[in-house]
């Protein structure tokens, strides 16, 4: 033996990841959800576990597989995961961190959910996909009662069965909406449906992007008599046929490995019409809603799981004759990624306590203020990834560590539901369309005015960007991701300066809205609390 291993940090595991993340829990009893308090630090306890860890692990590094026909030329279009993947959704389904607020809903059940999902999405992204889409579903099917009555049940169930059969009481869902020539111009899709003439019609065409193909039924969109509409699409027709569902091949990607992503075929395809024919984007955006909120909560669960591994090193290890986290230049970059993160998860529990009310208000709220949170926090996640990467030196960059899958990770949630351009111009298209949205946003910005100096500068330059685009729509494109990063910025200000402890929010407003403000990781201004905010990591 040539050496003893020292100066190494042990597995950060073991750990309860619901009692040992102070935004989260300040912000669940903030927002209604108190009473989930028993309910999430059991599901802490369980993704803090280090044979869930371990699972996670497996189910990257062991991605789905695609198999087109069985041993006897049978076309089965299936996808098999490792038995990891499978155990962690199960879980997940098991704790709602699906449907929970739709099945049981009473104050604050939205953020109780959000606050599950993002538990289970800080350890394990990949299957927070198929678990996002089958929460989304829910106001979508709503537009037709009878497909509710016989789907909502199955969705709503906390079962988890991956075996595609005819009376299952379970359901996952996915969706299946870009095609080739228009990705995210639905409107040029060329996906056709005919109608049978027995309450069902058939769907020919393609789907570039099929998100999650094992789900038992997938929102298609394609083009009806009547125009762009959508369709429920089953993986098996009610006697137990397979019905059309050619699965091309799995999408090669940069990350979200344990998530099978897919190119599909359908050849006069079973699927039933949800909603109104030629009212599909709108029957389909409903759904969108949903997941752009889960791409914020994902993405500030891939921010908590990044600045709390960079933090745990840091604690552990020792150079230059200190421990990393008490050395001034690493305490700065700590304090940095945790205020990015505080930030990031503040808003996304104010966004889900948006949906926990229907009020006029809390639903102008939320039309604007999801796309742009939406549009923010998924932009800042891959950097921050990056930052809290090279906190671990090399280990950071294998991948016998999470931060390499997470750095992989964070980009995909600022690509589903619409990249950067296009959610920028649906803040535009908001603005324009809804008024009152731009309003209830304004609102949320006054309510925190009057304590920070920088932070009252930013709202007035933030309100006058917004007057100069409503004057000048035609050139309002230009300025469009201004804006939204105003709008965001503000937003988070307004959140933590009202919400968050008063160290966060004071350095939040002098490191991104004052005069010493930089995006830059680790370059805040001297005289903050950083020991203070890098302990909450």
């Amino acid at each position: 033996m040539t050496h003893d291993v020292v100066n190494q940090a042990p597995p950060r595991a073991d750990l309860n990841e619901y009692l040992t993340h102070p935004a989260l829990t300040e912000a669940v009893g903030r927002y209604g959800a108190g009473w989930a308090t028993d309910h999430l630090t059991g599901v802490g306890a369980l993704v803090g576990r280090g044979d869930f860890q371990r699972d996670a692990e497996l189910a990257n590094t062991h991605p789905p597989v695609f198999s087109s026909h069985d041993r006897w030329g049978h076309r089965v279009d299936a996808v098999d995961f490792h038995p990891g993947y499978h155990r962690i959704i199960g879980a997940a389904i098991e704790n709602g961190a699906h449907t929970s607020c739709w099945a049981e809903p009473r104050p604050g059940a939205h953020v109780a959910r959000a606050a599950t999902f993002m538990l289970f999405a800080q350890i394990e992204p990949g299957h927070a996909c198929p678990v996002s889409m089958t929460h989304a579903v829910v106001p979508s099917l709503r537009f037709t009662p009878e497909l509710a009555g016989e789907w909502l049940p199955r969705v709503y169930s906390r079962d988890y069965d991956p075996e595609l059969r005819a009376g299952k009481t379970s359901a996952i869902f996915g969706m299946a909406m870009t095609e080739k020539q228009g990705g995210s111009d639905v409107r040029a899709n060329s996906t056709r449906a005919v109608d049978a003439g027995d309450g069902t019609w058939r769907l020919t065409g393609h789907k570039w992007f099929c998100s999650a193909p094992q789900s038992d039924a997938f929102l298609v969109l394609a083009q009806a008599p009547g125009g762009l509409s959508c369709f429920l699409v089953p993986r098996v027709l009610p006697g137990g046929d397979r019905n059309v569902f050619r699965i091309q091949r799995l999408k090669d990607k940069l990350g979200n490995r344990s998530n099978a992503s897919s190119e599909i075929e359908l050849d006069g395809t079973v699927g039933w019409l949800l909603g109104e024919e030629g009212r599909g984007v709108r029957t389909i955006i409903e759904m969108v809603a949903q997941t752009r909120l889960d791409c914020v909560l994902g993405s500030a669960a891939g921010m908590r799981q990044s600045v709390s591994e960079a933090a745990w090193h840091a604690r552990h290890r020792s150079a230059f004759g200190a421990v990393l986290i008490d050395q001034p230049a690493m305490t700065s970059v700590i304090a940095d990624l945790q205020l990015e993160a505080e930030a990031a998860t503040w808003t996304a529990m104010r966004l889900a306590s948006a949906y926990d009310s229907d009020d006029a208000e809390s639903v102008a709220f939320r039309r604007l203020a999801t796309a742009v949170g939406k549009y923010w926090v998924c932009k800042r996640g891959p950097n921050h990834a990056y930052e809290a990467l090279e906190c671990l030196g090399g280990n950071g960059y294998t991948e016998a560590f999470p931060l390499a899958r997470r750095y992989r990770e964070q980009p995909v949630m600022a690509v589903w539901e619409g990249s950067g351009n296009v959610i920028a111009l649906d803040v535009l298209r908001a603005m324009a369309r809804e008024p009152e949205s731009v309003g209830a946003v304004d609102r949320e910005l006054a309510s925190a005015l009057g304590v920070h100096p920088a932070y009252d500068a930013h709202v007035a330059a933030t309100r006058k960007l917004v007057a100069e685009v409503a004057a000048d729509p035609s050139s309002a494109a230009a300025s469009a991701r201004r804006v939204v990063e105003a709008l965001a910025l503000g937003l988070q200000g307004a959140v933590l300066i009202r919400e968050a402890p008063a160290e966060i929010a004071d350095a939040f407003v002098a490191a991104r809205l004052g005069e010493d403000r930089s995006l830059e990781y680790g370059a805040l201004a001297p005289g903050l609390p950083l020991a203070k905010i890098a302990a909450r990591a």
